[in-house]
């Protein structure tokens, strides 16, 4: 049979209800469910000092962020430090100047694996004019992250060191809630598609509101697991580079030498310049010639001056 529209109505109107007031129930029950989920980095920091043996293989960062063991509580802790979970995603970046690149790059390939870690990306470059440099980006699990940080002290001088720390708790458990609330509200769903009694178009209804409930699953799922990866792997760039020249502009620069081949090239430039200038020599000197020649010729058919009078002899008085 049919449901009366107004029947129809209330269900939804009760079923509405249902689902806003188990909103708060379910975010506490999210705020006790992130303890058994998700890691507490901060902890096992504090625990740095006690010695910790390194996984065999570097699939050990893998099965401790899907494992989601529970962490227990230590003794004399108060009650509340176990109902709020840290969830820090810690990140570095360290720059270190070494005495030759490969063997410095070969052992913090070394470090990463002792760790439990791997190297994500890496890339070097140099050049014959460029100090070699190379860049190491390591994903280690973040109860070593301190450890890795130690670790680069052997490798050469530590010129600088950048820890950030963001924390993502909040936002956990915000998301957590969402996902009870939705999977509360797709349970009520699949009960009203089961005892469907209605029109078909309010069945067709029904099951898109349950597939964009899911979707809505999904992609919070999809986050909270993003969340773990990145609080329980701490990404570690090492910025690795060879000593800068004490003499000279670049790596392998002599100034005597230099100052040879830069006087040479002076004098090949000068005279290279001198050639290109008789371009402008010889022809300016042809026509300088020319002209000479054509103002002599002139002088020459131009009529000499008629010889001056001789004087006579000078008459005396007495005459």
């Amino acid at each position: 049979m049919t449901l009366p529209r107004a029947l129809r109505a209330t269900s939804l109107a009760l079923l509405l209800a249902a689902c806003g007031g188990a909103e708060n129930a379910s975010r506490e029950e999210a705020a006790s469910a992130v303890e058994m989920s998700a890691p507490v980095p901060t902890r096992a920091m504090q625990d740095l000092s006690a010695p910790t043996a390194a996984p065999q293989s570097g699939g050990g960062v893998a099965q401790g962020v899907e494992s989601g063991q529970p962490t227990s509580q230590a003794p004399g802790a108060p009650a509340d430090t176990a109902a709020t979970p840290a969830m820090i995603i810690r990140t570095g970046v360290a720059t270190v100047q070494v005495d030759s690149l490969e063997p410095a790059v070969a052992r913090v390939r070394q470090l990463a694996q002792r760790l439990g870690g791997y190297v994500a990306n890496a890339s070097q470059q140099g050049g014959e004019r460029e100090t070699r440099r190379a860049m190491l980006e390591l994903k280690v699990p973040a109860r070593r992250f301190d450890e890795a940080l130690r670790g680069l002290n052997p490798l050469g001088e530590v010129e600088s060191v950048s820890v950030s720390a963001q924390d993502v708790g909040e936002e956990f458990v915000d998301v957590s809630a969402r996902v009870a609330n939705a999977r509360r509200l797709e349970t009520r769903l699949l009960d009203l598609l089961r005892n469907r009694t209605g029109r078909l178009e309010d069945v067709l209804a029904v099951e898109r509101e349950l597939a964009r409930v899911r979707e809505e699953i999904d992609r919070h799922e999809g986050r909270l697991r993003y969340l773990r990866t990145r609080v329980a792997v701490s990404t570690l760039t090492v910025n690795l580079h060879e000593p800068h020249p004490v003499v000279g502009d670049y790596p392998g620069a002599n100034p005597i030498p230099d100052a040879f081949r830069q006087a040479w090239r002076n004098f090949v430039g000068f005279v290279a310049g001198f050639i290109a200038s008789l371009g402008i020599l010889v022809p300016l000197g042809v026509i300088l010639w020319a002209a000479w020649l054509l103002l002599r010729r002139i002088r020459r058919r131009r009529p000499a001056p008629p010889p001056p009078a001789p004087a006579g002899p000078a008459r005396t008085g007495a005459e």
